[in-house]
C-alpha cells in the first residue's frame, strides 16, 4: 500500500501545479516594480491583547516593497500623551511589523496604536481595563 503513495502524491502535485511562465512581461504590467503587491492589500494596524502573557501585541501591514520603508510607530495613552515613539524599518519584500509592551504599568482606559507611513497615519483603539 504504501509503494502506491509516492505516485499518487507525485500525481496530485503535478496535476495540481500552477503554469509558471518566467518569460512573460505581462507580471510587468500588472505589477509595479516599486510595489510588489500594491493592489492586494490596504496598509492597516491592529492589536490584540493577550491579558494571560502580560502583553500587548500590534501589527501593521502594508504593501510589500523592493526597498525598504522607514515609519514611524507611536503608542499614545489614555491622556492623548505619546508614551512611545520610535522608527522602524519595514525590509524590502516584506509587508508587517509588530511592536509589544507590557500591560503591567500601564495607564487604564483607551489607547492608540499609531503608526506614520509617507504622511499618512494608520490609527488603531483598544482598552485597558
Amino acid at each position: 500500500m504504501i509503494k502506491y503513495l509516492f505516485p499518487f502524491l507525485l500525481f496530485l502535485t503535478v496535476s495540481s501545479a500552477e503554469n509558471i511562465n518566467t518569460d512573460n512581461n505581462d507580471s510587468e504590467d500588472r505589477y509595479s516594480i516599486e510595489n510588489i503587491d500594491e493592489s492586494i492589500i490596504q496598509p492597516s494596524v491592529d492589536c490584540l491583547i493577550l491579558e494571560d502573557e502580560n502583553s500587548i501585541i500590534c501589527k501593521f501591514e502594508t504593501n510589500r516593497t523592493l526597498k525598504d520603508k522607514e515609519i514611524i510607530v507611536q503608542w499614545i495613552d489614555p491622556q492623548g500623551d505619546v508614551s512611545r515613539s520610535r522608527s522602524m524599518i519595514v525590509p524590502a519584500g516584506h509587508a508587517s511589523i509588530y511592536d509589544y509592551r507590557y500591560i503591567n504599568g500601564r495607564l487604564l482606559g483607551s489607547w492608540s496604536f499609531k503608526v506614520i507611513e509617507n504622511e499618512k497615519e494608520y490609527i488603531t483603539n483598544f482598552e485597558l481595563k
